[in-house]
């Protein structure tokens, strides 16, 4: 498996970065995901970490040195970070949830599937042309394709994400066979928020990512001014030709099937951990709601007093 592979995140016109984004590999697979902590809603910063780092846990627990099953791992590791997130409201007592979008790919055996929840994006790019991207849980989109009963809706509100108090609504792709050339680009919506679809995928296909990608970064910093969202990307170029730089370009054939490499640093778990996720059901997911919806309950009702 051969890829070549860049990230970047500017803090833009914000007063934090919310985002986070992170790749992580074993020799036979390689996960890339990227979250948007969600203004309007307190730490989400710590929601967009908490879930990259849980899906990296899941993935480095799962991939020995490859994933037996690539959509329910996708499924199950997003589910995950919506527990670990409402768990965390729980433990602190917080009268709202931490929130954040978040899309995750897999590459393996040659082929890529995406898994997404919110407005951050996946664009595919072959040859020049965009061959698809996720669409947005906005009411947007939906308007867009057409639902009726939208027309007096903010169109730009997400209509689900991670950590809200209800279960997250999400699309998974079908394994698509990646060529020689394919780029994945996943990014926030400080990216796809001041440039177009076609300027995206054109640029990103000019140069190598770890040139296209900054170029890209910076077209939309300038383009959206002191207004300026976060802008995150992490975007990797599939099975490079033989002339790949050797610092940017990732070969796994040489490595043994019990290494994992990452960019996500670890944290925020504790030991439980493993054993959570083994217990994790739609039960468990339940009951993590409705603890949730009853300390904002309570919080609400002291604030009233």
């Amino acid at each position: 498996m051969k890829f070549s592979v860049f990230q970047i995140s500017r803090r833009g016109g914000r007063e934090k970065n919310e985002d986070r984004m992170g790749y992580c590999y074993t020799r036979e697979a390689g996960m890339f995901v990227l979250a948007d902590g969600m203004g309007g809603h307190p730490d989400g910063e710590v929601a967009a970490q908490i879930a990259i780092q849980t899906v990296s846990a899941f993935f480095q627990r799962e991939a020995k040195p490859s994933l037996a099953d690539v959509p329910a791992f996708l499924t199950a590791s997003l589910l995950a970070a919506h527990h670990q997130i409402l768990r965390y409201t729980s433990d602190r007592s917080l009268g709202d949830s931490p929130r954040t979008t978040i899309v995750v790919a897999v590459v393996q055996d040659g082929r890529a599937t995406w898994i997404h929840c919110g407005d951050s994006r996946l664009y595919m790019v072959r040859a020049g042309q965009m061959v698809t991207r996720t669409r947005d849980h906005s009411y947007l989109e939906l308007r867009n394709a057409s639902f009726q009963g939208l027309e007096n809706v903010n169109r730009n509100v997400l209509f689900t994400c991670l950590g809200s108090p209800s279960k997250p609504v999400f699309d998974i792709s079908e394994p698509v066979l990646l060529e020689q050339g394919d780029r994945l680009l996943l990014c926030s919506d400080g990216l796809w928020g001041s440039l177009d679809d076609e300027k995206i995928a054109r640029e990103l296909s000019k140069a190598a990512v770890s040139e296209a990608v900054p170029t890209l970064v910076e077209d939309a910093l300038r383009h959206a001014g002191s207004s300026s969202d976060n802008v995150t990307v992490v975007a990797m170029e599939w099975e490079t030709p033989d002339q790949f730089s050797s610092t940017l370009g990732i070969s796994t054939d040489s490595i043994s099937d019990d290494v994992f490499a990452s960019t996500i640093q670890a944290g925020l778990m504790d030991s439980s951990f493993s054993e959570e996720i083994d217990d994790l059901d739609d039960e468990a997911i339940e009951r993590s709601i409705a603890e949730i919806n009853e300390a904002i309950r309570r919080t609400s009702a002291a604030r009233r007093t």
